[in-house]
């Protein structure tokens, strides 16, 4: 089966904003709601990141609210990133001043860009849903940010894989909240042909990696190697790289 290989990223870029060590959650939270510090710079460094890959996924990408200067950061990655297609999904509100959203960049045209709206607790979460290809065979890569309580996580994992169980060509990226082998986990493996993670690569916190919370599954039916942790910029989460063989038939349109 002849096959292409696509280079894939996920992101929690933090808006933007520079947590360098825990105690900066609270001596910097003004960065996560004023248009001030060096946004700008961690943006562009971002962008050349993802630019050396096909497909991006991304987190806490601000829609362009105060705290952005009203910049849609999603569309400026794109931008400065090369990338001809994008799509976004805002899901937060924090006040007036401040939002976030779930991104996607691509060099490949998808068919197809649908948003849902997660379960939980407390709303605000969302997976977006890219196809490629045609019909079942397509590929269908998702990218969601899962909440912080096991039951919320628990319900949007079953949503989710509700979503994808008919899509054997799958990945589903993103900040997770957990590790892969959490109990709440176990409904996505069994609801879809999604696999855990080969190893756990740490992302989190990124000046000192303990925890694998941010992940790329891929279906069984799908190659990834070279998984790694890279710097996104000034960002607290550190960004996952794959590289991902898929067969011509999923992408064929």
């Amino acid at each position: 089966m002849s096959t292409q290989r696509l280079r894939l990223l996920s992101a929690n870029i933090q808006a933007g904003s520079s947590t360098r060590r825990y105690s900066d959650y609270a001596t910097r939270s003004w960065s996560h709601v004023l248009p001030a510090g060096r946004k700008r710079d961690s943006l562009d460094a971002i962008a050349r990141l993802a630019g050396e890959h096909d497909i991006v996924g991304l987190q806490e990408s601000d829609p362009g609210s105060w705290r952005s200067g009203f910049t849609n950061q999603t569309h400026y990655l794109a931008e400065q990133g090369g990338f001809d297609y994008w799509s976004h999904q805002p899901n937060r509100r924090v006040g007036s001043v401040a939002s976030s959203a779930n991104g996607l960049l691509s060099k490949l045209e998808p068919v197809d860009v649908v948003d849902h709206a997660l379960p939980g607790r407390i709303s605000g979460r969302g997976v977006l849903m890219a196809h490629f290809g045609t019909g079942a065979e397509g590929l269908t890569v998702a990218v969601a940010h899962l909440s912080l309580g096991a039951q919320s996580r628990r319900l949007q994992l079953g949503f989710i894989a509700e979503l994808l169980q008919d899509h054997p060509h799958a990945v589903l990226m993103g900040d997770f909240n957990c590790v892969a082998d959490r109990p709440e986990m176990a409904v996505l493996y069994r609801g879809t042909r999604l696999q855990p993670p080969a190893c756990a690569v740490h992302t989190f916190p990124s000046w000192k990696p303990a925890r694998a919370i941010d992940h790329i599954l891929v279906t069984d039916t799908l190659r990834c190697e070279g998984m790694r942790a890279l710097p996104a910029a000034f960002s607290d989460h550190l960004a996952l790289s794959v590289e991902l063989e898929v067969p011509d038939t999923a992408m064929q349109r």
